[in-house]
């Protein structure tokens, strides 16, 4: 059945890459792309018949899919998911080739690529920490970010209008503090650097890049693995960590993304830093109980200030 003009989203006729679409923050964002109408192409590695070295489950691609073709029936989006590994250069050139051939074009690529939090070995110095775990930490948040981008920017780049956003943990300035250890430090230091550069060397084809930010991402895995709580009783995690409560859920930076991808004059961000807490308070859009967390601010002035927790005018 043919979508009614009417009920075609803002993003409709527009074709999106979330690559690392599995959960969290890159499943929300395929989510609200579809709900504006976006022809989505989902990737990861962790699919039904076949888990990724992350370990989980219970989280996979086909399962991004069909939450967001779901969504996508508000704003006539759909969405395909694809098991690509980012690190291997010929499974990206593949995914890229069929998007061109299905959809003649690419109007957002998302890197929100990542998997290595169960290498990162935080607590111990370099020396201290298995070497090939540190470098596979590199490979995961670096190496994939350069593959995808490079093999993707032609078609991307291919009209003027098309849209890059790396995906980090925190922003460039609560990046300038070390975030140890030293190769988590590095892996995510390095998207805000990608997309200040690709700003650079896409501007003369009318190509904006950026790096965006959520704030306390409450992902699966901090849900079920670090706090032992549930999205419908999270805040039970404060008795943990009492900052806990300036928690946000994937889809206020899904919600981020799309507003992104949506607005006519998106060329005002190029090159910059960005947070789903910031965009928020530009864009007007909301987290999924109403509230706008500015998580960012919140954790310079209160949590790092050594004040007790309270996120009044936070939230």
């Amino acid at each position: 059945m043919h979508e009614s003009n009417a009920s075609r989203g803002p993003l409709a006729g527009k074709a999106a890459l979330v690559a690392g679409a599995t959960r969290g923050a890159g499943r929300a964002m395929a989510v609200e792309l579809c709900r504006a109408g976006a022809t989505v192409y989902a990737t990861g590695r962790t699919t039904r018949a076949r888990a990724s070295e992350v370990g989980r489950t219970g989280e996979t691609i086909e399962e991004t899919a069909e939450l967001a073709c779901e969504a996508g029936r508000e704003g006539g989006g759909t969405a395909t998911a694809v098991a690509v590994d980012h690190l291997d250069p010929e499974q990206v050139r593949d995914l890229i080739v069929r998007i061109d051939r299905a959809q003649g074009r690419l109007d957002l690529l998302v890197n929100d690529l990542w998997g290595g939090d169960h290498l990162v070995g935080f607590g111990k110095k370099l020396w201290e920490h298995d070497l090939a775990d540190t470098l596979r930490v590199l490979r995961l948040g670096i190496d994939s970010h350069l593959i995808t981008s490079a093999c993707a920017l032609p078609l991307l780049t291919r009209r003027p209008g098309g849209l890059l956003i790396e995906v980090t943990d925190g922003t460039e300035e609560s990046n300038r503090n070390y975030r140890e250890p030293l190769s988590y430090d590095l892996a995510k230091a390095a998207p805000l650097r990608m997309a200040r550069a690709l700003a650079q060397e896409t501007a003369e084809y009318g190509t904006t890049a950026v790096c965006l930010t959520p704030g306390w991402l409450r992902s699966e895995a901090m849900l079920d693995t670090h706090f032992h709580v549930t999205e419908e009783n999270w805040r039970d995690g404060c008795a943990t960590d009492p900052h806990f409560a300036i928690s946000e859920t994937p889809t206020f930076v899904g919600r981020a993304v799309a507003a992104l991808a949506a607005d006519p004059d998106v060329a005002r961000w190029n090159g910059q830093s960005l947070s789903s807490g910031g965009l928020a308070q530009v864009y007007g859009f909301t987290d999924a109980d109403g509230s706008a967390p500015d998580a960012w601010r919140y954790l310079a002035e209160v949590q790092f200030a050594g004040k007790p927790a309270d996120v009044t005018g936070y939230r």
